[in-house]
């Protein structure tokens, strides 16, 4: 015999049975009988889908309070499907709990990490089907017992689970968890709601039997079998609608409302035509959710029309798949594997299934699955702090990952971390579920191993720009430091310590002073021009700023040695920084523009990697031909002479490297020229800075 056939058959009775000598007085942290949770969950279960498995792990899932070894007593006696959705209801249960805490603290992110991360545990995405019926169960006792704590289980409900339940469709769950919500957490404007039914309804009741037995006659007489019913209307619905056009109850145009079912979607159509021909319609509320469905895959028609004495009605047309759909949802299609067969399971099924699994991106604009392939590989992972927050991370992200992702100060000073209570090199790869718990001292500072890809200590490149951008800070301190103890001396030995280091800097193109002690201290201001730079200026009369400008695309190249991870990729230069090989760069998607490539120590980039960080990937350069050029922008502040432009040009044309653009300008006495060129390297512009610093005159020569 197959092993199939070995495996235990679940049965929810046996499973009550069992349970209920075990479960005898226990009670929830909530007050409530576990027996009777139990009971209440599993009867909300059958009446979505009456599916052996989910009833029965819904009675066994507090087996693990009260027996050892409850996998093993479970797969024994209902078989291993029950048991991994008891197992992952126990991990969904305990993830709930850890991460109230953290909802407190961090209530605006929170609930949407948490939703994600419930999915991505659910191996079995029939848990979260569990998961919905325990959580209303409690909503319902709630209600019924008026005891403590139901406030904040509503609270949790509308940032979690509703929501939830409507990504996934579960409609009919959905409904019920966010009116027993709003119940808890907005008692007054959610009575006053329903007092507002209660006193319509004999009036509204009269009104829809006289409405709905006008359109079965429309539709008879034009030969259209379907069923017609009034449609219920929701309180949080009915709320969410005021509170999002700033209506009040008697503006409502929906809480008269009819459902019409037919077969097809030909009828569908057929059945709106008729209905408009024969009342008058508001045409501002009119949808096609069938042309294009809500982005959970609800598809219906709606529109409101006025009876004869002016009153709205809303009405919704929709196939009778639809209607099931918009009720159970996703659950009353679910069909799983067992045992390795498919079971019968159709492809555009299995599709549905791996939409679902597309759902982790939780974002409105999810596409459909695409053909073939019955897994789709979870792209985040999510962890959590000892604190209870959710911290979502890239697939293959560490410990050196989520620190930073934490916090920046928290990444630089980490010095260990604990995965589920356990030491782990800084290198692990995290898992879905885990708590990381960050060791960190008062100081520290990030080691240059994490930039190496081949070690696999940061997966993010948001951590390795944070890392990069630290050590570029340290650099840029050094050189501060350094480039101010050498122009103090300078300027001692010259014997120019009274000057303002703010006026030198000015005189030599800087803005700043830090810049020109980096500058100084990388040598690209020589100790002549210190001293040429320090001489009083001489007055010269007022002129117009000479302005030179030449064709900048007249034999300009564009440069297609760059290589982004993905050929073909569209790349240009970003004209903020001008990169040149071999700089340090970095790549930001734009949008409809391909990518840009900045230095990676651009301004620009550090406010990238606050704001925008997601959007910045890995770029280096490729293999440059000869003839490959790139552009740069160079200043010179130089002592006006005749001559001067001249010199210049010929150390340009000897570098070979051509003057696309200038702009010069008097400052104070002194040239400011700006030249626009086309380089071959960083190099060999570095050479042509060095030739120019040597020119009779120059203060400054530096690229911009």
């Amino acid at each position: 015999m197959s092993e199939v056939e070995h495996q235990p058959q679940p049965d929810p009775q046996l499973a009550r049975s069992l349970v209920e000598p075990l479960y005898a007085g226990l009670k929830l942290p909530t007050g409530e009988s576990v027996l009777a949770h139990a009971d209440g969950a599993a009867s909300i279960v059958r009446g979505i889908r009456n599916d052996p498995d989910l009833v029965s792990a819904m009675y066994l899932f507090y087996v693990g309070q009260t027996v050892q070894n409850p996998d093993e007593w479970i797969e024994k006696s209902f078989g291993s499907a029950v048991c991994g959705l008891v197992e992952e209801l126990s991990k969904l249960n305990a993830l709930s709990v850890r991460t109230r805490s953290g909802a407190q603290a961090d209530p605006s992110v929170q609930p949407e990490a948490v939703r994600r991360m419930f999915l991505a545990m659910c191996r079995d995405l029939r848990v979260v089907l569990l998961k919905l019926a325990s959580c209303l169960q409690t909503l319902r006792w709630f209600a019924a017992t008026k005891a403590d704590g139901a406030e904040a289980a509503g609270a949790e409900t509308l940032a979690v689970y509703a929501p939830l339940a409507n990504r996934l469709g579960i409609w009919q769950i959905k409904w019920e968890l966010e009116d027993l919500a709003l119940r808890f957490t907005r008692p007054e404007e959610y009575h006053e709601i329903a007092r507002e039914l209660d006193e319509s309804r004999e009036e509204r009741l009269e009104f829809m039997q006289h409405a709905v037995k006008r359109i079965r006659g429309l539709l008879a007489k034009n030969g259209i079998r379907a069923d017609v019913s009034g449609r219920p209307k929701h309180i949080y619905s009915i709320w969410k609608k005021m509170q999002r056009k700033h209506l009040r109850f008697d503006q409502l145009f929906d809480v008269r409302a009819l459902r019409i079912i037919v077969e097809t979607v030909e009828q569908c159509y057929e059945v709106l035509s008729i209905v408009q021909e024969n009342f008058t319609t508001l045409s501002k509320e009119y949808d096609d959710y069938i042309a294009k469905p809500k982005p959970n895959g609800y598809q219906s028609l709606h529109t409101v029309v006025e009876d004869s004495s002016g009153r709205p009605i809303e009405i919704q047309i929709r196939t009778r798949a639809m209607h099931e759909f918009a009720e159970l949802g996703v659950a009353a299609h679910w069909r799983y594997k067992e045992a390795g067969n498919s079971n019968g399971m159709s492809s555009a099924e299995e599709q549905r299934v791996a939409w679902l699994r597309q759902l982790l991106a939780w974002r409105s604009d999810v596409g459909a699955p695409e053909a073939g392939g019955h897994e789709v590989e979870d792209d985040h992972v999510y962890c959590l702090t000892p604190a209870g927050r959710v911290v979502e991370l890239p697939a293959g992200a560490t410990p050196v990952d989520f620190a930073y992702q934490v916090h920046t100060q928290l990444g630089h000073r980490m010095k260990g971390a604990r995965v589920d209570g356990a030491m782990v090199p800084l290198n692990t790869k995290l898992k879905t579920g885990q708590t990381v718990e960050i060791i960190a001292g008062k100081t520290g500072q990030p080691s240059r191993d994490w930039l190496n890809p081949e070690l696999g200590y940061a997966a993010s490149p948001r951590t390795r720009n944070k890392v990069r951008q630290w050590f570029n800070a340290q650099q840029t301190a050094e050189l501060l430091s350094a480039g101010r103890d050498r122009l103090d001396k300078e300027l001692a030995r010259l014997g120019k310590t009274a000057m303002k280091l703010e006026d030198l800097a000015k005189r030599l193109g800087f803005e700043k002073v830090d810049d020109l002690c980096i500058a100084f201290a990388k040598e690209e201001i020589t100790q002549t021009a210190i001293a040429q730079a320090v001489q009083p200026q001489k007055p010269v009369a007022e002129t117009e700023p000479e302005v030179l400008v030449r064709n900048e695309s007249a034999g300009a190249k564009k440069s297609s040695v760059l290589v982004v991870g993905v050929d073909s990729l569209l790349t240009q230069l970003a004209r903020c920084c001008h990169p040149v090989p071999p700089d340090d760069i970095v790549g930001y998607v734009t949008r409809g523009r391909g990518v840009t490539i900045h230095r990676a120590d651009c301004p620009n980039v550090r406010n990238m990697i606050e704001q925008d960080h997601e959007r910045l990937i890995e770029v280096s350069w490729g293999s440059a031909s000869a003839e490959a050029v790139y552009p740069a922008e160079v200043l010179i502040v130089a002592q006006d002479r005749l001559g001067l432009l001249k010199d210049i040009s010929e150390i340009f044309t000897r570098e070979k490297e051509k003057i696309t653009g200038m702009r010069s300008q008097m400052v104070k006495g002194d040239q400011h020229m700006r030249f626009k060129i086309e380089i071959h390297s960083a190099e060999g512009l570095r050479r042509t800075l060095a030739a120019l610093r040597e020119l009779k005159g120059v203060l400054a020569a530096r690229r911009v």
